[in-house]
């Protein structure tokens, strides 16, 4: 398998042969109509000829492999980083894909453009969400196809009875409704008791209520937020860091030059690397997770003491950006302190 290193090289090597070998089909075709004219005459075409093959030769080799493709923002450039990051060669994405790797090397230097039918199979094979597929099928010239439909719209009505039905069968258990950016969508009665028992709700609105959302990151790692009451704080924390960091790397970590989308994720993450020891403890493992069969949050506050394990359900095959990007969190009682202490909080 040759590298990827000379791989660009390659492909102008072919492309500068392919245009040699077209100029000597006109020589001789010029030597076989000008047979009968003067040798000078000859000579001089020739000439012409040869000097136009090697000054294209020159142009060419002065021009980067890269210079057709790396737009900012261009098809080639987000094709080349989503095949990195899900760890493909070109050969693999085209033995996959059943595409050839010549395409594939085409399509990322830019030397070709992609239909819309080959963006999605290129995007299927590569495990792209959907957000990030309308990027790519408009950097390749083409309108979105994925639509992003708030969760009130009358459209998702069924699917709303459906979240509607999950949350309150978990009541007076807490669980919550978030998308990919842990910003809280729905909430039932237990999960707004349990904030609520641990932070006043006047501060829960002041402190984390930005844009019309709470960020639940943000409330677990601020030192105004659940951070002070969760006793087993560095391992949970450390959990936490290493799922959002996960989540990035899923959505494709931080696209190159495309605005906008370096992503809240990653903003979000440099956000709460830079609160006070939190960097500290992402370089520390999680000593628990050999000795548990599971990681819980374990909260206390006075003689309030609570620990909770999570499920996290999605919806099955979404066509919609936010139905494929939701995600509903329900919490259990983690032993039976928990059960007789979550009575009397909902009492």
């Amino acid at each position: 398998m040759v590298s990827s290193k000379y791989s660009g090289f390659i492909e102008l090597n072919d492309c500068v042969v392919e245009i040699f070998i077209g100029f000597t089909i006109i020589v001789y075709l010029w030597v076989g109509v000008l047979r009968s004219c003067q040798r000078e005459i000859i000579e001089a075409i020739t000439c012409q000829v040869i000097k136009i093959v090697l000054l294209t030769i020159i142009a060419m080799q002065r021009r980067s492999p890269a210079s057709h493709d790396h737009k900012s923002g261009s098809f080639g450039m987000l094709l080349k980083h989503w095949r990195e990051q899900r760890g493909y060669s070109q050969l693999d994405l085209a033995l996959t894909s059943q595409v050839s790797q010549r395409h594939i090397s085409f399509l990322e230097s830019g030397r070709a453009k992609p239909s819309q039918d080959m963006v999605i199979q290129l995007a299927t094979v590569l495990e792209i969400p959907m957000r990030q597929q309308n990027l790519m099928l408009t950097a390749a010239g083409f309108a979105p196809i994925h639509a992003e439909t708030d969760l009130s719209a009358p459209e998702m009505t069924s699917i709303r009875k459906a979240i509607d039905f999950m949350l309150k069968q978990q009541e007076p258990l807490p669980a919550i409704v978030v998308d990919r950016y842990w910003n809280l969508l729905l909430a039932n009665n237990g999960a707004t008791r349990l904030l609520t028992s641990f932070i006043d709700s006047d501060k829960l609105q002041t402190l984390f209520y930005i844009d019309g959302k709470i960020n639940l990151m943000r409330v677990m790692f601020h030192s105004q937020g659940l951070r002070p009451f969760i006793v087993n704080w560095e391992d949970f924390a450390n959990h936490l860091l290493q799922r959002l960091h996960q989540e990035v790397n899923a959505y494709g970590g931080t696209l190159p030059n495309v605005e906008g989308e370096s992503e809240q994720s990653t903003v979000l993450l440099n956000e709460l690397m830079s609160y006070p020891g939190v960097s500290e403890i992402w370089q520390t493992s999680n000593r628990t997770a050999q000795n548990a069969l599971l990681l819980t949050v374990h909260l206390k506050r006075e003689h309030l003491e609570l620990q909770f394990f999570s499920t996290i359900a999605t919806l099955g095959t979404p066509y919609d950006i936010t139905l494929q990007e939701l995600r509903i969190e329900c919490l259990f009682p983690a032993d039976e302190t928990t059960e007789k202490n979550w009575k009397k909080v909902i009492s």
